[in-house]
């Protein structure tokens, strides 16, 4: 029988450990792997970020192992499947992790918000989701 290493995922939002859909507090429970960050640009859509990859900027947020129930579970709640809402896209990038010598660290599964779906949203400055809801009035 063969066991399927976990599958990793990059959290940037509202699913980081303490914020209103923490994915800590899902089944089954995920293992925290460390905190990292990615190329891309985040955007403040109100109640929620959206994370857009690639160029200059990096954005902070915490990479998970997961095990297939939970990516699934994961899927819906970003309406990838079975809803398909296209508000966020699955995507599989590289993270930079903190606490590794080099930078490096574990390909992720990570949502990507829809680019049509920003128009008029701010950039968050800094990429951290965390640090902007502490700041906030």
């Amino acid at each position: 029988m063969t066991t399927l290493a976990p599958r990793h995922v990059f959290v940037y939002g509202t699913l980081r450990r303490g914020d209103v859909r923490d994915i800590t507090r899902l089944q089954p429970a995920p293992q925290f792997v460390g905190v990292g960050s990615v190329a891309g640009l985040l955007y403040d859509l109100g109640p929620y970020p959206g994370l857009l990859l690639g160029g200059e900027g990096r954005v902070t947020g915490e990479v998970y192992a997961i095990s297939a129930e939970l990516e699934r579970l994961l899927d819906e709640i970003e309406e990838v499947w079975p809803q398909q809402s296209n508000e966020y896209f699955k995507r599989e990038v590289a993270v930079r992790m903190d606490t590794a010598p080099t930078g490096g660290g574990p390909a992720c599964l990570v949502y990507e918000i829809n680019p049509d779906r920003l128009a008029g949203c701010p950039v968050i400055a800094g990429g951290d989701w965390r640090r902007r809801r502490l700041q906030a009035p």
